[in-house]
């Protein structure tokens, strides 16, 4: 998100996308996030990362989805042997996401290959 989200901006996000897996917020905005909110994204299993939005300007966009080819990238060259470091680079230099979000998305489809 790239703007500081209220409870009610949570709820409704949670109940809008009820397969959302992570929430990316800056660094400032989290810690003005409430324990309550914390708590309620950690019963419903949903991640809260911290940095940047590229393109965080309200007028461009307020949310930004991941595109698909960078799973199949990764996916690609996990199968090709690269290892971890490798990839993170790679999808770092070529997607502009933050570090913690490339190491989550990683992470999330080490799981669903297993």
């Amino acid at each position: 998100m790239a703007f500081r989200p209220s409870n009610k901006d949570i709820f409704t996000l949670v109940e809008t996308c009820p397969k959302i897996e992570a929430i990316q917020i800056p660094k400032s905005y989290r810690r003005t996030v409430s324990k309550s909110i914390g708590m309620f994204l950690e019963m419903q299993r949903i991640q809260l990362i911290e940095g940047d939005v590229w393109g965080h300007r309200k007028d461009i966009n307020e949310y930004y989805i991941i595109p698909p080819s960078v799973f199949e990238k990764i996916k690609e060259m996990k199968i090709a042997g690269k290892s971890n470091e490798v990839i993170e680079e790679r999808i770092l230099r070529e997607s502009r996401l933050n570090p913690d979000m490339v190491a989550y998305i990683m992470n999330k489809e080490a799981q669903a290959w297993a």
